[in-house]
This record gives structure tokens, C-alpha cells and sequence, in this order.
């Protein structure tokens, strides 16, 4: 029966999900169980292209990539993939009629990643931006407000600016790791060896203005949806005010990270945040 191969389907996204992030994975486990699992099936099937492009050093990584690409606009069109997390995917892009212009711009971002090590300029880094993260809150925001196009007009751009910060966070922080392990750098005029002290602070005030925009539409987000989102919102902010006290200097050499009983804390924080209604 094709019920319990989707079960299957789900059951992988959601596997994914915990085995690649247990911090993206506690932040969906705030969100309502009506759209957890939709979240999952978003996240199995970027973080699978993901995986493809930089970690698969021993194989093919083009085949790969143009074999999955490919397959998902099979499942699109067939409503179903013996690959279970494109079947996954394929049931929430269409349960939530989402653009596939918006997945179309992910498949590019990654496959730049194929051929190119750095963003040249300003355009190139902010396409990839917009394609690699941007985009995927875009997604999500699909499934946040269950198909009310004007709710989804009003927070498009701050789903944007929260997917923006988010990758940004996550360059900042793994400038080293990728620079030595993938020849990749995605700050224009700013390598892991040209990183100082300015280049931070600029970088760090530009996600701090994507933030300020992102809670401007966290906080407008349907019920369903806010703490989750919410939570993700708090723990990457915890992890850019860790980002900012660290000497330019160790970044370059050391991956920052928000210890685990931290995590709690901030989780229990808001929680209670949200349960008293002082988000």
C-alpha cells in the first residue's frame, strides 16, 4: 500500500532531519504537529542536495546531482519516488502548491557549488544567498500559512531576511571547514585568510539587519508556526552574539558552537516566551 511507503517517505525526512541538525530538529519539534512534518520533507530534501555537493568527494558528484535533480521532476510529475525523501518532498511542494521557481533557484545555488569556490562580487553572493537559503524559508512559509496568499505576501520578505541571517551564520561560523576541506569561500573579498576584525563587524552588522527585519514577521507568523520559527530565531541569535565576541582570529581556527546546556536553556526561555505571550 502506498500509505505506509510514505509513511516510510516521512519517517526518512524526519530521520534526516534529527541525524544532520539536533538544533534545526528541536526548533521543529516546537512547531504544531499539523506542519512538522512538511518541514522535515523541506529539510530531508535540501539538506540530501546538500550532502551531494560537499561531502561526496569519492563519487561522481555531477551524476549525483543531475540524477537527483532529475528524479524530483520525475516525482513531481508522477506523485511519487522510490527515492523516499523526494517522495516526501514531491507530497509537500504539491500539498502546499509551492512555486517551483522557488526550488528551481535552490537546485541552482547548489549546483554553483559544483564548479565555483567563491562569490566574485556582491551579485554572485547575494543570488547564492537567495537561492541556497532564501528561497527555503520561502518553503517553509508555504506551509506556515496553509495556502492564505496574502498572509504569505505580507512575510515574504522577512522569511527571506530570517533564511539570509541563518546562512550567513552558518558561513561566518564555518568559514574554516570550508576554505580547508572545499576551497570555498562565500564573503566576497573576504577568505578565511583575509578574515580581520572590520570584515567581521561588517559582515556581522549585515546579519544583524537581516534579524531585525526577520522578527518584524516571526512575530506576525500563524500560531502554529511562531514558536517553532521562533526558537531557530533565538538559538542562531545566541550562536551570531558568540560569532561577535570571538577574536576575528579564532575563527579562522576554531568552529564556534552554543554548547548543549545552553540549547536548553534558550529552548526552555522560549517556550515560556511563548506560552506567556511575550513574544
Amino acid at each position: 500500500m502506498k500509505a505506509i511507503f510514505d509513511y516510510i517517505s516521512f519517517e526518512s525526512s524526519k530521520s534526516v532531519t534529527k541525524a544532520y541538525s539536533t538544533s534545526f530538529s528541536s526548533a521543529v519539534k516546537m512547531l504544531s504537529p499539523i506542519i512538522r512534518q512538511d518541514i522535515y520533507n523541506i529539510y530531508g530534501f535540501v539538506r540530501c542536495a546538500d550532502e551531494i555537493v560537499d561531502s561526496f568527494h569519492e563519487y561522481d558528484k555531477k551524476k549525483l546531482f543531475d540524477s537527483f535533480e532529475q528524479d524530483f521532476y520525475h516525482a513531481l510529475e508522477d506523485g511519487i519516488s522510490l527515492n523516499p525523501i523526494l517522495n516526501s518532498f514531491q507530497h509537500t511542494v504539491k500539498k502546499y502548491d509551492i512555486p517551483i521557481e522557488l526550488v528551481k533557484a535552490f537546485l541552482a545555488s547548489m549546483r554553483w557549488d559544483l564548479t565555483k569556490t567563491e562569490c566574485q562580487n556582491k551579485d554572485e553572493y547575494q543570488n547564492y544567498i537567495y537561492g541556497s537559503a532564501d528561497v527555503v524559508g520561502l518553503m517553509c512559509l508555504k506551509v506556515f500559512v496553509k495556502g492564505d496568499t496574502a498572509k504569505y505576501e505580507e512575510l515574504k520578505h522577512s522569511a527571506m531576511k530570517l533564511g539570509s541571517a541563518l546562512q550567513k551564520i552558518n558561513f561566518l561560523r564555518d568559514m574554516k571547514e570550508d576554505f580547508e576541506s572545499l576551497n570555498r569561500t562565500y564573503f566576497p573579498n573576504a577568505n578565511l585568510e583575509q578574515l580581520d576584525e572590520a570584515s567581521k563587524k561588517q559582515i556581522i552588522d549585515e546579519i544583524e539587519n537581516d534579524f531585525k527585519h526577520a522578527y518584524e514577521g516571526i512575530i506576525k507568523l500563524p500560531i502554529e508556526a511562531r514558536l517553532g520559527v521562533y526558537t531557530a530565531y533565538v538559538y542562531y541569535k545566541k550562536l551570531l552574539y558568540k560569532l561577535k565576541k570571538t577574536p576575528s582570529a579564532k575563527i579562522r581556527t576554531t568552529r564556534i558552537r552554543v554548547p548543549d546546556y545552553e540549547k536548553l536553556s534558550l529552548f526552555a526561555k522560549c517556550y515560556f516566551s511563548y506560552k506567556l505571550n511575550i513574544l
